[in-house]
């Protein structure tokens, strides 16, 4: 498929525009990485430097993943109900634009924030443990294989979460509605990260190497699903009723 690259721009400059004037996004987004990421530091900087050695043998960063599979989900699923509900849904899709090309442009636009967002907590994460945490704790915490595996997955994972919200967006009336059911749409996904860094699952180059071939792929069929439910004169006949 061929892209026209001018028209996604033009969308993801008016989506970042109207992201900066809605609040509640905003807080969203500030919210979920605290709620992520205070309760592990306040567990990390309890330990003691005799107790870090069980550190080694767990992947305690991976629970930040969880950060790029809820932020995007929280903004993407204002893509398209939220422009029917500020009554921009209408002008929107008579825009002489494809399908594909327009709700590429609104998840590109979703995933810019929230992938700023996620790796600024995660680097801010890395930074407290370093300065506070006890001697030891550190070195057992940070390992480099966990680095490359956040840095890795993120966008892979925000992309999956927020194709998932765009299409709970597209059949959505409401747009509490489609926060709610995009919220727990993610919840697998973090859940799996949850069981990862406690250990529960055992991971391995091999698993993450295969994660990563799935997740790139789910982001592709996620795009051609999400333009296939994306039917113009179906939502607009909604937007008018």
């Amino acid at each position: 498929m061929t892209v026209n690259p001018r028209l996604v721009r033009a969308i993801v400059t008016k989506e970042l525009r109207e992201f900066r004037r809605n609040r509640s996004m905003v807080v969203g987004m500030a919210i979920i990485p605290l709620i992520f990421s205070v309760q592990p530091l306040i567990t990390v900087f309890a330990l003691s430097s005799s107790a870090s050695e069980p550190l080694r043998h767990e992947h305690v960063l991976l629970y930040m993943l969880g950060i790029p599979a809820l932020v995007p989900s929280l903004v993407a699923s204002y893509s398209v109900v939220g422009e029917r509900g500020q009554g921009t849904l209408e002008p929107l899709l008579t825009t002489p634009i494809r399908r594909e090309e327009l709700l590429l442009g609104k998840a590109l636009a979703t995933f810019v924030p929230a992938g700023i967002v996620a790796y600024a907590v995660f680097a801010l994460f890395l930074i407290c443990v370093e300065l506070f945490a006890q001697p030891g704790v550190a070195a057992a915490l940070i390992r480099p294989s966990d680095v490359v595996a956040q840095v890795v997955f993120t966008p892979l994972l925000a992309g999956w979460s927020i194709w998932v919200a765009i299409f709970i967006s597209t059949r959505s009336n409401d747009i509490r509605v489609a926060q709610q059911l995009s919220t727990v749409a993610s919840l697998p996904s973090v859940a799996l990260a949850i069981l990862i860094a406690l250990n529960v699952i055992e991971v391995s180059l091999l698993t993450g190497v295969v994660a990563a071939v799935v997740l790139l792929a789910l982001n592709r069929i996620g795009w051609r699903v999400a333009s296939a439910v994306f039917d113009r004169e179906r939502l607009i006949i909604g937007t008018k009723a």
